[in-house]
């Protein structure tokens, strides 16, 4: 039993590895500091994780037909195209914006939005609670929408019916992809985006994938 939960663990990292997860984990962080980097991660690893076991729950008492369930990909796909645009309208209305100064010989970049750099401490708490709101609903959308395909997965695997236990060890897969995701775009944020060029060019990067991944999963 416990070799065969390591196998669906590994399967639920394979997972974890699909593109449109990484792109949504990486629209929302690109930029941000470390905390918040590990703070929207872990919101959509919790998000998605959690939908995935309650929702296995559910569906061995509920028939939902696939074609419903099919509409949480559907939808968080065209959330990612969204984004992913909005990306490139922040680089190319020059809306990305770098301040950099030292504490103790240690030079601190920060990166702002906007034309204009507000102190407003309120206003940026709401901003941060919008975003963290948003990628949990992204999360859950696509566990949603992922719900039908780890179910069929775990049943071949196992060869009979799916425990809770069996969809735990997936989701947990799931998750430790994401959170060492998040580490990587901290590591990213902190050491390769602290120039102006650089910052331009990693949402760039990121606002094209999030169409391209957004329209391939929806139109294909």
């Amino acid at each position: 039993m416990e070799f065969g939960l390591l196998v669906i663990f590994y399967y639920g990292i394979l997972h974890a590895f699909g593109p449109d997860h990484l792109m949504a984990i990486a629209d929302f962080s690109i930029g941000q500091n470390r905390r918040k980097t590990l703070f929207y991660t872990i919101g959509f690893a919790v998000a998605h994780g959690l939908t995935l076991f309650v929702f296995a729950k559910i569906l061995q008492h509920i028939h939902i037909p696939a074609e419903i369930l099919a509409y949480g990909d559907a939808i968080a796909s065209s959330v990612l195209i969204g984004v992913g645009a909005y990306l490139l309208f922040l680089v190319f209305s020059r809306r990305i914006q770098l301040h950099q100064h030292q504490h103790n010989g240690v030079t601190h970049t920060h990166i702002w939005f906007g034309r204009t750099h507000s102190h407003n401490v309120s206003g940026r708490r709401v901003e941060q609670k919008t975003r963290l709101t948003s990628v949990v609903t992204l999360g859950t959308l696509m566990g949603i929408g992922g719900i039908r395909g780890m179910l069929i997965t775990l049943a071949a695997i196992s060869g009979h019916s799916v425990s809770l236990l069996m969809v735990a060890s997936f989701s947990l897969g799931v998750m430790s992809i994401f959170l060492l995701f998040g580490v990587l775009i901290a590591f990213v944020n902190e050491n390769l985006l602290t120039t102006k060029r650089n910052i331009n060019a990693a949402f760039s990067v990121a606002g094209l994938g999030s169409i391209l991944v957004g329209s391939h999963a929806l139109f294909f």
